[in-house]
């Protein structure tokens, strides 16, 4: 193995990172523009001081390494992280597929409301994905430093003209004339006296996005579904990620609120993941 991959993946594990192969592999290739194979195969490393550097600022602040590295993959595109937006999780990209599979077949223009837009991801993988579409997203979230970062990421994908971001807590600035197709959400789920149970990594992320007050983490999924007929065009869809335990609980809402054909989908660790229905 090559000198400075082990010297990565020795500080990391030293200092208790779980995924270290993988961090190293994402520390190395992104500074140094090779991949692992290549340097594998005698190709000789750029810029091993700065690797270095980024490494032990990892293993001493244990600030994820997204933050670090000022960036995250999502659907295989790069985005823009930081402080003041969630670092896109792999459950999310469930999110999009099941979203994406409930309009992709309409012929109209398709709108589509994204509440607690964050770094864009969601809103920005759908407008990839519709891209042969007319379709309108409107990108709304209560934090105005996330709304700039999402609209940082857009503008980098050149999808600046199909989407509209709008600071707005939950449904507080959507006009009663705006309806949608579809209104999808990665809301805050983790109740808040799991707070000091979580890995030190997520106390780096902000909490407006991840907790929620109440007993089991689901307030903003009532409020969300409490709203969402007002703003759901006949058939609309609405698609939501929730955490572990909340399934039937957010299930029983939206049956109180005369949604139909209620749908969970369990991510890679056979948790339910996404809930979907129709009004």
């Amino acid at each position: 193995m090559n000198t400075t991959i082990k010297q990565i993946e020795e500080i990391l594990h030293n200092a208790g990172i779980e995924e270290y192969k993988q961090e190293t592999k994402l520390i190395i290739e992104s500074v140094s523009d090779l991949t692992l194979e290549k340097i594998i195969l005698g190709e000789e490393i750029k810029n091993i001081d700065k690797i270095i550097e980024i490494a032990q600022k990892r293993a001493d602040t244990k600030a994820p390494i997204q933050h670090i590295l000022g960036f995250a993959y999502f659907m295989g595109e790069k985005y823009i992280v930081n402080s003041d937006v969630l670092i896109p999780r792999d459950e999310t990209e469930i999110l999009v597929e099941e979203s994406y599979n409930l309009i992709k077949n309409k012929n109209e223009k398709i709108d589509i409301l994204d509440i607690g837009v964050g770094s864009g991801c969601i809103s920005c993988s759908l407008a990839k994905k519709l891209i042969n579409k007319e379709i309108e997203i409107l990108a709304v979230d209560i934090s105005l430093d996330a709304i700039k970062t999402a609209l940082e990421n857009a503008d980098k994908l050149d999808l600046i003209r199909k989407i509209v971001f709008r600071k707005s807590d939950i449904y507080s600035k959507i006009r009663d004339c705006e309806k949608f197709d579809l209104i999808v959400s990665n809301p805050p789920y983790i109740p808040l006296k799991e707070k000091n149970n979580l890995q030190k990594e997520v106390g780096f992320e902000p909490e407006i996005a991840l907790f929620a007050n109440d007993e089991d983490g689901i307030e903003f999924y009532e409020k969300i579904i409490k709203g969402t007929p007002k703003y759901l065009k006949p058939n609309g869809y609405l698609a939501m990620e929730i955490g572990i335990n909340q399934s039937e609980l957010i299930k029983n809402i939206l049956i109180e609120n005369n949604f139909k054909d209620i749908n969970i989908i369990k991510d890679l660790a056979n948790i339910d993941r996404i809930i979907t229905a129709h009004i």
